[in-house]
């Protein structure tokens, strides 16, 4: 790793200069002459059949240009899965009824914001109103509300309500576990809805033009979108051109089908001319989608010194009104389960259920979060029940490197245990755990640890990715990939890894990216595979391109590959340093013997390549991938005991994510989820009432600020390599970073309290009311 040039160094990211300039140009800077504004009519009410829709009236408006409810689209649903089991169940605008407030009725094409809105307003819709649910548990129960006929096959498993879709599976013999255990410990925990603070609101430009849709939209996969988009309209995928734009945040927000963007479509192939929607901050806060709240049920069983036997865990999420990623994040919940530690006997349950609420969709960690800060609060109980310290409990658990995962899966060089050992030593956790409930004064301190693991890269569409490099006649090149930078910085990496297999100075490599006409097939932002699939796919073809130089180079000089080197864009012969060519001048010669090639190399790459489609969502049967990345992080809190008020002093990330292309990128994403994790732990909550959001504007909806920001520091644990021409295996550090320290939060706060939290947001109503109950208890025994 010292003899790289590039991979491995803090390089400055390739869109830096546009973004600090202003001169990134996002989908709501794209202009295009005789744009129309679009605006969509969203339902008032959370439950509701819809007996009549009048649009005449708006129709008639001046400077209203076409208008459209659910008869004008062809009635092809979409979903976020869309899977045998779970065939799609969603569509664009809403047909016959509505499920929640803000559901899409109609939208308006006009020729200004003004007109679009008067033209909404007058647009007639009766309803009748029908009963609603939003709770999960009340609509679980026989006779609540049906928001959505349970699925037919779970119908037959289970007797309840509104469930859009169950996750049932294990190994051993659960019951007998517990028999052997000698200590067996039942929680509950529960985490709050959070929306994820994306700064750039949902936006879209459509332009239909000589039978062909281009569309300018915010999202984390142009290829995922252009399948979705082409789907619903019923257009070939090639009818259908998703162009790069700068994305101003997503964390999950953005990867699915949208209806303002079927209807900006929509309204262009009617009106011939382009037209923009961009939701308003209040739209997307009160009926766009959010994250996934969970109740998580837990029984754990363990030996005398720590080690788990059996567990039992049951994931309840609130989809809301249709299925969205409901029916994955109860997966995901079990795979965060099975992943960090050993649990020889396992049974666990996930339901999905439908509510009167917004749809739900994936946010940073996916379940990652809720299902670790559940585990790792009990298990912090656990040991303290049984004279265990944190650090000795973890590490009697945690998995070793190539161990076997239940699914088939293996972890590989997995660096979990040196995690666990690094952070364990440079906090200090156990000389210091303990002594916070022991100090006197009203402000007391504490140290909290938590681990996690995610996965990098699955089987999802479009299942790999595809990178094209070209060589320039000056020996430039330039990569076509149709990964999307949404801020993660996969520009720069690709650019690194480019500039390391051809020996080339980063500044000559030039990246065309995320479009969908020009650039090859990705697998898009939102899988924590970028790296490692792509980023292989960009190794591969860089080296197919260096590879078709050397070769050419060998034969003028009359010697092995083996015996070249490479120095300043220069081949040199290393029997004969006076033969050498240049890659202007081999690139020149392959154009005259090989036909006109002009050196273009080729890459393709495809996590788990024998392996044909996903796991099973339902059983979880079938493999789920080949990277796992582990962490173990650790949180210094502050607690005022007289006003409640808890902050976080300081966050250690230790993590395994292989090796850092780029250390600096690295970095930043440990300090952007630990500040999501202080967003999460204390501030950030989406209030509903009835279906309604009662915050629906940054005023009211808090997010951390440099002033809550807590020193974050880190350390990697490498165990992988990068060797030039060879594949590599580098992991996730995109989103598992989230998880661990949220549970380290949450085991701090008891450290310096002794009040066990069982649900997020740590308020400081919930620390106080622990505190006075802990007096309660106190005075009790005394």
């Amino acid at each position: 790793m010292n003899q790289l040039n590039y991979v491995g160094k803090s390089l400055r990211r390739k869109d830096g200069p546009d973004k600090i300039t202003g001169r990134a140009v996002y989908s709501q800077d794209v202009k295009l002459p005789g744009t129309l504004v679009g605006r969509l009519l969203r339902s008032p009410h959370a439950h509701a059949r819809i007996l009549r829709i009048d649009t005449s009236k708006a129709m008639a408006l001046p400077g209203v240009k076409a208008v459209i409810t659910i008869d004008d689209t062809k009635g092809i649903k979409h979903g976020f899965v869309e899977t045998p089991r779970y065939p799609p169940d969603q569509e664009v605008l809403a047909r016959g009824r509505v499920r929640h407030v803000g559901e899409e009725i109609a939208a308006v094409a006009a020729i200004d914001q003004i007109t679009a809105q008067r033209a909404i307003d007058l647009i007639e819709v009766e309803y009748e109103i029908l009963p609603a649910v939003f709770d999960p548990l009340e609509a679980m129960k026989p006779g609540a509300p049906e928001v959505q006929p349970t699925h037919p096959k779970v119908r037959a498993e289970v007797p309840y309500s509104n469930i859009g879709g169950r996750t049932a599976t294990g190994w051993g013999d659960v019951e007998k576990g517990f028999a052997e255990s000698d200590y067996v410990r039942e929680d509950r925990f529960e985490s709050h809805l959070r929306t994820h603070g994306y700064l750039e609101p949902q936006v879209t430009l459509a332009h239909w033009e000589n039978d062909k849709l281009n569309v300018w939209t915010s999202s984390m996969g142009t290829f995922v979108k252009r399948a979705k988009l082409a789907k619903v309209l019923d257009l070939p995928y090639s009818a259908v051109r998703i162009h790069k734009t700068y994305v101003g945040g997503t964390f999950g927000g953005k990867i699915d089908l949208y209806s303002h963007e079927y209807c900006a479509a929509r309204l262009s192939m009617l009106t011939g001319r382009p037209v923009r929607i961009v939701a308003t901050r209040e739209e997307i806060f009160s009926a766009y989608r959010h994250g996934q709240p969970l109740i998580m049920e837990i029984k754990t069983g363990v030996k005398k010194d720590g080690t788990i036997v059996a567990q039992q865990v049951r994931a309840i999420n609130n989809a809301g009104a249709f299925r969205g990623s409901g029916v994955v994040v109860i997966f995901l919940a079990w795979g965060f389960t099975m992943i960090p530690y050993r649990i020889p006997n396992l049974a666990y349950e996930g339901l999905s259920v439908h509510t009167n609420n917004p749809v739900r969709a994936p946010q940073r960690g996916h379940g990652c979060p809720q299902i670790r800060f559940a585990i790792e609060s009990q298990l912090d109980t656990i040991a303290e029940e049984l004279g265990i310290d944190p650090v000795t409990i973890r590490l009697r658990n945690a998995r070793k490197p190539r161990e076997q995962l239940p699914n088939g899966d293996n972890v590989h060089e997995g660096g979990l245990i040196d995690c666990i050992k690094v952070a364990g030593e440079k906090a200090d956790v156990v000389r210091r755990y303990g002594k916070g409930r022991k100090a006197g004064g009203t402000v007391r301190r504490g140290i909290g640890m938590g681990v996690s693991g995610y996965f990098g890269g699955s089987l999802i569409y479009p299942n790999g990715s595809g990178v094209i490099v070209k060589m320039a006649d000056d020996g430039s090149a330039t990569v076509l990939t149709g990964a999307i930078d949404v801020g993660q910085g996969s520009e720069t990496v690709i650019a690194q890894i480019v500039a390391e297999e051809l020996f080339l100075p980063i500044e000559d490599v030039k990246i065309v990216s995320s479009d969908t006409d020009t650039t090859p097939q990705d697998i898009g932002a939102w899988i924590s595979g970028m790296t490692y699939v792509t980023g292989n796919a960009a190794r591969q073809a860089a080296g197919n391109a260096r590879d078709k130089m050397l070769q050419l180079a060998a034969q003028r000089f009359n010697c092995g590959v083996d015996d070249l080197y490479v120095a300043d864009k220069v081949v040199y012969n290393r029997l004969d340093p006076a033969q050498s060519m240049s890659y202007r001048d081999i690139i020149a010669l392959s154009i005259a013997t090989r036909r006109g090639d002009t050196v273009i190399g080729e890459g393709f790459w495809r996590t788990m390549r024998d392996v044909p489609t996903h796991p099973s969502l339902a059983t979880t049967k079938g493999r789920w991938s080949e990277n796992y990345a582990f962490s173990c992080q650790t949180a210094e809190v502050e607690v005022d005991t007289e006003t409640g008020e808890a902050r976080v002093l300081k966050a250690l990330t230790v993590h395994d994510c292989g090796f850092p292309v780029n250390p600096a990128l690295v970095k930043n994403q440990v300090d952007g989820q630990v500040s999501m994790a202080l967003g999460h732990a204390f501030l950030e909550e989406i209030m509903m009432k009835d279906g309604y959001t009662l915050n629906p504007t940054w005023l009211d909806y808090r997010m951390p600020t440099i002033h809550e920001m807590a020193e974050s520091d880190d350390a990697d644990v490498i165990t992988e390599e990068y060797v030039v021409g060879k594949p590599y295996r580098t992991k996730e550090v995109g989103e598992g970073l989230v998880s661990g320290v949220l549970a380290a939060i949450a085991n701090a706060i008891y450290d310096a309290t002794g009040v066990r939290l069982h649900s997020t947001p740590f308020t400081p109503e919930k620390i106080l009311k622990g505190l006075r109950q802990l007096e309660r208890e106190r005075r009790e025994r005394a």
